[in-house]
């Protein structure tokens, strides 16, 4: 009978098991966090670039209409006994934002828009330290050859904005308040033979209430002369001061403030390192949350505005 030595039998101990487990365990957790850091970062780097190139697009309709502002078309000599020049009747200065035809009227932090101009009840903003946002109109010529019985044409462009928001937590505050960027468009109807006209909102190429950019934090718009310096107050048709400031507008410095969609941070920040925003003429603003806030700015050249005489 062959008796068997177990003690030259090669194996493995409790305590080795233990520390590849403990091992393992680290290398698991190291790979772990790694790979929660670089998911984390890539959607970051997505979230940004998704707020990058949404606000690119609504600062490219801001930048192309801004430009036409004052745009007045010149027909000259030609076959179709057309006019030469538009013969649309213009109203500006000592008028009311409704009536008027200035190329550029900017009407601080007001919310909501209507065909009428008027806002008789202001959507409530988000918090009372919120200055959301600027309203911006804007009028310039056209010509359409087609159409024998207008074919000067005039419109007016409004950038406005409104609150929304994702509902109330448990506690009835606001979830992810942001505000949404609408544009509309009016015409300006007045036949060939007749000494006046009114705005219509019922044109083929006019609408209302269309959301163009969503999550928004602030919008503003800053008018400034042709040395660079901010016009102040406001080019507007409320005062003598605010109208003798509509056609020296040479540049706008616009800026529109996002939001991002999903949380962007990891955490929420802390007591006094609260995330701040802040813009040309608003108070820094404070933030808790996670969400990312950021801006973007531009200078628009407003090539069309050279004096009362533009229309």
């Amino acid at each position: 009978m062959i008796k068997k030595n177990f003690k030259s039998i090669a194996g493995v101990t409790l305590i080795e098991m233990l520390i590849g487990v403990v091992v393992s365990s680290i290398m698991m957790a190291a790979i772990y966090s790694t790979y929660s850091i670089v998911n984390t970062t890539y959607g970051q780097v997505l979230e940004k670039a998704k707020v990058s190139r949404s606000s690119r697009d609504l600062i490219e309709l801001l930048i192309r209409d801004t430009r036409m502002a004052g745009f007045k078309y010149y027909l000259g000599d030609n076959d179709s006994d057309y006019p030469k020049e538009s013969y649309l009747e213009y109203i500006g200065g000592a008028t009311t934002v409704k009536e008027s035809h200035d190329p550029i009227v900017i009407i601080p932090n007001q919310l909501g828009h209507s065909i009428e101009d008027t806002v008789s009840t202001p959507p409530p903003k988000h918090n009372p330290n919120d200055t959301c946002c600027d309203k911006i109109h804007i009028v310039y010529d056209d010509f359409d050859q087609n159409d024998e019985t207008q074919p000067y044409k005039r419109y007016k462009l409004t950038y406005f904005a409104r609150p929304l928001d994702d509902g109330l937590d448990s506690d009835g505050n606001i979830i992810n308040g942001r505000y949404g960027i609408y544009k509309s468009k009016i015409s300006w109807r007045q036949a060939i033979g007749q000494d006046t006209g009114s705005w219509v909102a019922d044109c083929s190429e006019c609408y209302h209430d269309e959301l163009i950019r969503d999550y928004v934090e602030d919008m503003e718009f800053v008018a400034l002369d042709k040395n660079g310096k901010v016009l102040n107050p406001y080019p507007n048709t409320t005062s003598i001061e605010s109208r003798n400031n509509l056609y020296k507008v040479r540049a706008i410095d616009i800026r529109i403030a996002f939001i991002s969609e999903k949380p962007f941070f990891r955490f929420e920040s802390t007591q006094g390192k609260e995330r701040q925003l802040t813009g040309f003429s608003r108070t820094i603003r404070s933030f808790s949350d996670r969400n990312l806030r950021d801006n973007v700015v531009v200078t628009v050249y407003t090539r069309n505005i050279v004096g009362q005489d533009i229309f």
